[in-house]
């Protein structure tokens, strides 16, 4: 028995060191390969594991909403607050200034909101409730409110007056509105509209002045905290409208692009997807009527389990003691918000904070050099998309310049394409047979985004021709429909894209978006001006585009610069005042009788090559004055205010 025993023992030994020997080479082979498939990946795929983590964790969200879609139940962004709430109920939500507002706090907050609506019947499930306030943390507790409530929110810009604030309303459908006390006086010639209207204004105060206006400070004081049947914020479809939020496009007046809980649980997922974690410390300075601020960084933060630094205003000055003092790791950023970091005085201790990533969109190249070498190799992550657009990109690599990245996969999810665009025409390349020409790589065109069942576009509010504007048809076949983004954007052959500029009637200015029509209408109803085309123009050192109009003035009158300053400074936000002002004897129109902006805008305002007089706004002497060779080096070694 032991010798049968030690003859099985032996010849199992045998087998195990035959098969070593044989393994053993492929072992020694794969070892000996090894270096050189990790070398042939960094120089043929550098970027190969960072995009597998990127798309798995958006693949992975998609999916969990695909879920959500077949079982018939949303979780929306007011859920998640409410399990935050539950889970983590004194962990700090938001700070503002020296106070701290934990998860549970601001979930009590906002039920008292919702009970004051509830209790006085003043809110009914399904209504829009329009919201014009400053940043702070009544912005969100209010916000929250509603949503509770099963009501729609409509964020409106603060910068906004008169005849505009009153379209917000109509287009949106608003029938009650909520604003901040220190916003209150901006009502005051609209007030009699809004009665008219039947909208109900609610001040952010505990007494008033005005008959036409109700308090809410008192009401919620005296409201109970109790939690709000869940019921009554359940939604049944991701594509539901839960925001609107006003942007300026290529119409005029402020447009309200309609916001879903499915475009809301996307932008909730940024921070997320960037690989933040409910440890981070958000700093949120920009305005929360901006959905970068409210979708992305709110969201975000709920999403995260976090907590987010709420700023009422941005300040440059402020900016690296709040962080330190804080402990902020995230910040939101415009591009222009950068540059004014860079142009504060140098202090010490510069690169002492715990800043480790910044999110935002319209970082330049430039500044983001000059940035990472004054306050160190913080990870900008670009984002690109717009509130109502239907595709996002997000530079995960922190690759400088490019605020996006694609590669074979995330273009089977998401359905893009740059087609060629003629800057004289001012519209896209077609062939022979009507269909749009896409660029070769590493060729700047325009972004299209197809509209599909997985990349749905819900457009604005209102009118439906607005939403049609929007789109373009039969762009590659007949039948097809793609959202014209108004962007030109070049793809490099390592998949990188970068924003190069935008075509049509809207440009950027101040981190804000121009609809030059709606400023041409402004202007057109000063008595001296016959035509107005307004543009935009680039000053260096500056993000974006200035404002510039080109005007043929009446025949009989003269060009008045103090009259056409009040009527701008009355009439229009900050952003949105033409900086120049070109006098034409005529004005250059298309083919299609479309106002010719390409010329106007390669000339610039440069008085040596110009022959038209030029105009430079002057808020110091508060009219329009003449502008000089002398005025136009001053501005360009950035010496004036613009």
């Amino acid at each position: 028995m032991s010798l049968l025993l030690a003859g099985l023992v032996a010849l199992l030994a045998g087998i195990i060191i035959t098969t070593t020997m044989v393994v053993g080479w492929w072992v020694w082979l794969v070892v000996a390969a090894l270096p050189l498939l990790v070398a042939a990946q960094r120089l043929c795929f550098p970027y190969l594991w960072r995009d597998a983590l990127f798309l798995c964790r958006v693949v992975s969200r998609g999916v969990r909403l695909e879920l959500y879609r077949l079982r018939g139940s949303v979780l929306t962004v007011a859920d998640k607050f409410a399990l935050q709430a539950a889970r983590i109920p004194h962990q700090p939500f938001i700070i503002y200034g020296d106070e701290t507002h934990t998860y549970r706090d601001v979930d009590e907050r906002s039920n008292r909101v919702a009970n004051v609506f509830l209790s006085s019947a003043a809110v009914q499930r399904g209504a829009t409730v329009a919201l014009l306030m400053s940043n702070e943390p009544d912005f969100v507790a209010v916000w929250l409110g509603l949503w509770k409530l099963g009501c729609s929110v409509a964020f409106l810009n603060t910068n906004v007056r008169s005849r505009a604030l009153l379209h917000c309303f109509h287009c949106c459908g608003a029938t009650s509105l909520v604003v901040g006390a220190d916003l209150v006086s901006s009502l005051e010639d609209i007030l009699p509209s809004l009665q008219e209207d039947n909208i109900q204004v609610w001040s952010m105060t505990r007494s008033t002045d005005s008959a036409h206006v109700l308090t809410l400070l008192d009401k919620m004081d005296a409201a109970s905290a109790r939690p709000i049947p869940a019921v009554l914020r359940r939604a049944t479809s991701l594509k539901a409208h839960t925001l609107y939020i006003f942007t300026s496009g290529t119409t005029g007046l402020p447009k309200a692009a309609v916001v879903t809980h499915l475009q809301t649980l996307k932008a909730a997922a940024g921070f997320w997807a960037f690989g933040a974690t409910e440890k981070d410390v958000v700093y949120i300075p920009l305005p929360l009527y901006h959905s970068a601020a409210s979708m992305i960084g709110i969201g975000g933060t709920i999403e995260l389990g976090g907590t987010c630094v709420l700023k009422k205003k941005f300040s440059a000055s402020q900016f690296w003691n709040d962080c330190r003092k804080h402990n902020v790791t995230i910040f939101q950023y415009i591009g222009e918000l950068c540059r004014y970091l860079c142009n504060q005085p140098k202090a010490d201790g510069e690169r002492l904070h715990s800043v480790c990533m910044g999110v935002g969109n319209g970082l330049r190249p430039d500044v983001w050099r000059r940035f990472h070498a004054r306050f160190g190799e913080v990870r900008m992550c670009e984002l690109y998309g717009s509130t109502e657009g239907n595709l996002c990109f997000m530079n995960h690599t922190g690759r400088i310049g490019a605020v996006g990245r694609s590669n074979a996969i995330y273009k089977l999810l998401f359905k893009y394409d740059l087609v060629q665009y003629d800057m004289v025409k001012d519209e896209p390349v077609k062939d022979h047979h009507g269909f749009c020409l896409r660029v070769n790589k590493g060729e700047t065109g325009l972004l299209l985004s197809k509209v599909s069942a997985t990349s749905p576009f819900f457009g604005y509010a209102g009118s439906k021709v607005l939403t049609e504007r929007k789109l373009m048809r039969n762009v590659f076949v007949t039948g097809d429909a793609y959202v014209n983004t108004g962007d030109l954007m070049a793809e490099d052959c390592d998949d990188f894209i970068c924003f190069k500029d935008r075509v049509g009637d809207t440009y950027r200015w101040k981190g804000e978006n121009v609809a030059t029509t709606e400023v041409a209408e402004t202007l057109g109803l000063v008595d001296f001006m016959q035509e107005v085309n307004v543009y935009g123009v680039e000053i260096p050192g500056n993000e974006g585009r200035a404002g510039m109009a080109a005007v043929i003035i009446r025949a009989g009158h003269a060009f008045d610069g103090r009259k056409l300053f009040d009527h701008v400074a009355n009439d229009l936000p900050a952003y949105a005042r033409p900086i120049f002002i070109r006098i034409q004897e005529h004005m250059e129109i298309t083919g299609t009788f479309k106002q010719q902006k390409f010329q106007l805008v390669k000339s610039g305002f440069d008085p040596s090559a110009v022959t038209d007089p030029l105009y430079f706004l002057d808020a110091s002497e508060k009219r329009y004055v003449p502008l000089t060779h002398a005025l136009y080096q001053s501005i360009l070694a950035g010496e004036r205010k613009l």
